[in-house]
């Protein structure tokens, strides 16, 4: 039997917007995935969302498949990529919380320090693990289902802040690229440079480099029309590199705004794409 994939889409979840956002609309954070990579009986879980409610979801969603959950693998330390892995642990006692290397362990571990978890508390509040578990490095890039189907996790570099790993399924020309490629959401350029920027571009091309057909991004819109590579890929360096313009040419954050928002009118969450822009003119 070969691989097959299922894909968990978290939807848009309502948080505290915080200084000058207008509180006429409603501010959500990214539609989030996490990914079910099955065989016969085993699988593994790429990404474990934000919420302790998600990972309530995630849990019956993986029983309701009828597969052994042997890991759930974490592409990078991101809370919102592990915060909700407690409940589906709990269901699953026999599986391993893992991560590439000890890079994205520790990242993990800042995530949970005072400093940033403030950062998620005046988000989300109560609704997520304040102790959440941390991942533990796997000692290898290679991952087997079922003694026979291999799964790859391969660092591809920097991302929205933090070290991009990907796990790539040669068996189905599929990576899920967790931060590095986004579907169809404004990307998180939140205190960005001009050089994490490019960092961030050159890890497109490293996973372009791989010729995926399939690409699972760790934020997608419901709505997005397909998993499509070409398209995600082709899209995420556009944005980064209009956002790049249009902060090298505008003077306020309004600006950018408008201008990103005229250029990718259909995106979803604009208050990524508020943070974003306000971050380049603090002072």
């Amino acid at each position: 039997m070969n691989l097959t994939i299922d894909v968990f889409n978290s939807g848009y979840l309502p948080i505290n917007g915080g200084p000058g956002w207008d509180p006429a609309s409603i501010a959500t954070w990214p539609s989030s995935t996490a990914t079910l990579i099955a065989g016969k009986r085993d699988a593994i879980l790429v990404d474990a969302l934000m919420t302790i409610d998600e990972g309530h979801q995630l849990a019956s969603w993986i029983g309701e498949s009828g597969k052994n959950l042997t890991c759930i693998v974490i592409t990078h330390g991101h809370g919102d990529h592990f915060f909700g892995a407690g409940p589906v642990l709990a269901a699953f006692p026999g599986a391993r919380l893992l991560a590439l290397n000890t890079t994205v362990v520790e990242e993990a571990r800042r995530h949970l320090q005072p400093e940033i978890l403030q950062n998620w508390i005046g988000w989300f509040g109560d609704q997520f693990d304040h102790q959440a578990a941390v991942p533990q490095p796997l000692g290898s890039e290679f991952l087997i289902i079922e003694e026979e189907h291999l799964v790859r996790l391969i660092e591809v570099g920097g991302a929205d802040g933090a070290l991009a790993t990907v796990v790539h399924i040669p068996e189905l020309d599929t990576v899920c690229a967790g931060d590095a490629v986004y579907n169809k959401i404004h990307l998180w350029l939140w205190n960005s440079t001009p050089a994490s920027r490019q960092t961030w571009l050159t890890t497109i091309y490293a996973i372009a480099g791989m010729s995926p057909t399939t690409i699972i991004a760790g934020h997608k819109d419901p709505d997005a029309p397909d998993d499509n590579a070409l398209r995600q890929l082709a899209q995420s360096i556009d944005y980064i590199k209009t956002f790049d313009q249009a902060v090298a040419g505008s003077s306020s954050a309004r600006n950018v705004i408008d201008e990103m928002t005229s250029r990718f009118p259909d995106y979803g969450n604009p208050y990524t794409l508020f943070v974003s822009a306000h971050s380049q003119y603090q002072t």
